[in-house]
């Protein structure tokens, strides 16, 4: 990664940080001991490349985090914490029988032991991470075979590795009862309900956004350094450029209380949907008295609304759900553990633990919805809505991923949408015509001297008016090099003094991009997901990203039916075209086009490869209609989603 340039902290910046120190028990280190508990072989040096040497993990590159027990001047002191706890890397075991692998990935690789083999929990992100992760188990642990896959919920960073523990040929008859399925020898993959299709819309609807977008969350332009990305409350950051797979599942849990037994090894599922995930689940295990918590719990305030992109999250069902878990499973369960961060032991830490996790969330959803009842707007409440001192100090529910300000705004959003009432915000204008304007009233009383008094808010430690202001400026005219740096200095000093990690990023991407350029042609952007999904998806997952696709203006005034009868499925499916969408449904009838093909072709018909969709499908009907479908398909052609600007026009 190439060293880029960076100013020292200011005094303002170092007072800001040094607040924490008031607000935190610093000497409190029981969350730092719980993250070495139970390590069994650490890792110092770990690199992770692909085949052909291209490096997708460093943590040897935030190795600088162990130089220092007190955080530079240019971190807010409890990220820095946090950062040192996820930096710990290697193989630990949590409680007789059950190991994690983590700092190999953002997400961490569980292991229970079963009488004969391995039971696998979550497949972290890359099949290159979990290969290494199981290098080091096998040579601390020794070799034994996988007999179940378990995947707690259908984010990309808990199932890419899968094909490092098995192959789609070892997967179980998705026929058989689960039982039978255990009993065949095969490998049974068992995912919450909605597993498939939330794993497939989340990541190829808007997966070229997300990936953009994820650049600045995750850091991925940045250097680690301590003027750099440092952690992301969850992990380190996300890898890039690994290998993704996905396997289909072959058993789906349905209801909370379901049992099932691998290997000698009793498991009881919980439901926990639209919480972190729209299909989640925790688990039980009662051997071991051990409660896998899923992404439900983790050492950090999470998002209700995540900024790379997502849907929101429902914070009322997220605290219901940890609740419904400490009443079922508390009071019989000595360890909690997850697929981020490090596991809590004791029966009344894991009680606090969850039930303080759940207060957070209850708390910021019932608080934003009384101050939106009072008139507040979204901005309002975030600036607004603070935490009690009790809540507030705990270690582990402070925000290193989510914060309080844009969980708020997402409760917000939930209930109430983007306006805020104010007539003047029905119809604002684009960032570029508003910034010419605020230029050209500036123009009338001297741009000079409202940058001469930007630089003195600056110089006061007004970072985030500095920010606003400069930016405005740069969508006004983006050649205007002193708003650019000045505005990057503002942005760097914000990422200097927050405590989240992904704030951080978001600010020392934006420094990054004003004083560099568009970094998107850095790192190779994640924009294939692999055949491996494209694979499985299932009809209507291909039928929405057609329609997601479809140029609306050219369809407008055409109104046609496709029958599309899928050879590989025996299944039919009728598509209405109508006022330029696409509506569809499983049932037989005449219509205007007949497409016979394979389910997997429908994703050459939704990128425009018309002449291989042409190749392995039989169209009949009217040719007319289906060569107007083609051409409404070709809407991005010469244009490479994800690649757009994001701190300037």
């Amino acid at each position: 990664m190439t060293n880029h340039r960076h100013n020292p902290a200011t005094a303002a910046t170092v007072k800001k940080n040094a607040e924490m120190y008031d607000l935190l028990d610093f000497g409190d280190k029981r969350e730092a001991e719980f993250a070495r508990r139970g390590l069994i072989a650490e890792v110092k040096s770990l690199e992770i490349k692909t085949a052909t040497g291209k490096l997708i993990w460093s943590q040897a590159a935030s190795n600088f985090l162990d130089e220092s027990e007190t955080a530079p001047d240019t971190a807010n002191p409890s990220l820095w914490e946090n950062a040192k706890n996820n930096h710990v890397t290697g193989l630990f075991e949590v409680t007789d029988g059950i190991y994690q692998v983590r700092g190999f990935d953002m997400a961490n690789i569980t292991l229970i032991a079963g009488e004969t083999g391995w039971i696998v929990f979550d497949a972290a992100m890359a099949v290159e991470s979990a290969q290494a992760a199981m290098a080091l188990v096998e040579k601390h642990l020794g070799k034994r075979p996988i007999k179940a896959v378990l995947i707690s919920h259908p984010h990309i960073d808990h199932f890419g590795g899968v094909k490092a523990f098995m192959s789609d040929e070892e997967a179980a008859d998705r026929s058989l009862p689960i039982e039978e399925q255990i009993a065949s020898g095969k490998i049974p993959v068992i995912v919450p309900q909605g597993f498939t299709f939330h794993a497939m819309s989340e990541n190829l609807y808007a997966g070229s956004a997300m990936g953009r977008r994820a650049h600045y969350q995750y850091g991925a332009t940045l250097e680690k350094s301590p003027t750099g990305a440092l952690a992301i409350g969850i992990g380190m950051g996300q890898e890039v450029n690994g290998t993704i797979s996905f396997i289909t599942p072959t058993w789906e849990i349905r209801e909370t209380g379901e049992r099932v037994v691998i290997d000698g090894v009793e498991i009881e599922f919980q439901m926990t949907p639209g919480t972190e995930a729209p299909a989640e689940m925790n688990a039980y295990f009662p051997q071991k008295k051990a409660l896998w918590l899923a992404e439900n719990c983790t050492a950090t305030l999470h998002n209700l609304y995540t900024l790379r992109g997502a849907q929101v999250r429902d914070g009322n069902a997220w605290a219901k759900y940890i609740v419904e878990a400490a009443v079922l499973y508390g009071d019989k369960t000595e360890v909690a553990f997850q697929s981020h961060n490090w596991p809590h032991w004791g029966k009344d830490a894991v009680r606090d633990y969850m039930m303080d996790t759940a207060a957070v969330y209850k708390y910021i959803n019932d608080e934003t919805l009384a101050l939106l009842n009072l008139g507040y707007t979204s901005d309002e409440i975030a600036h607004t809505l603070a935490l009690p001192r009790a809540l507030a100090k705990n270690w582990y529910t402070r925000p290193y991923y989510g914060t309080v300000a844009h969980d708020a705004k997402a409760v917000y959003q939930k209930y109430m949408g983007w306006y805020d009432a104010n007539p003047v915000h029905l119809n604002q204008l684009p960032p570029e015509v508003s910034a010419k304007k605020w230029a050209e009233y500036l123009a009338l009383g001297g741009t000079d001297a409202a940058m001469k008094k930007a630089r003195q808010d600056y110089d006061a430690g007004e970072y985030q008016w500095v920010a606003e202001f400069t930016n405005r400026l740069v969508f006004a005219d983006p050649k205007n090099k002193e708003a650019r740096n000045l505005c990057a200095d503002a942005l760097e000093q914000l990422g200097y003094q927050a405590e989240s990690g992904p704030w951080r990023n978001c600010y020392l991407a934006g420094a990054l991009e004003l004083r560099e350029g568009n970094q998107e042609g850095g790192p190779d952007a994640q924009t294939d997901f692999g055949g491996d999904m494209i694979r499985n998806l299932t009809p209507e997952m291909a039928f929405d990203f057609i329609g997601i696709r479809l140029d609306r203006a050219k369809l407008a005034d055409n109104e046609f039916t496709v029958r599309f009868e899928l050879s590989d499925r025996n299944e039919t499916y009728i598509a209405y075209l109508r006022y330029g969408v696409m509506l569809y449904a499983k049932e037989q009838r005449d219509a205007d086009v007949v497409i016979q093909c394979p389910t997997q072709a429908l994703l050459l018909l939704a990128v425009g490869a018309d002449e291989k969709f042409r190749n392995v499908a039989k169209i009949t009907g009217d040719e007319a209609q289906f060569r107007l479908l083609l051409a409404s398909l070709h809407r991005f052609a010469g244009v490479k989603p994800g690649e757009y600007n994001i701190i300037e026009p």
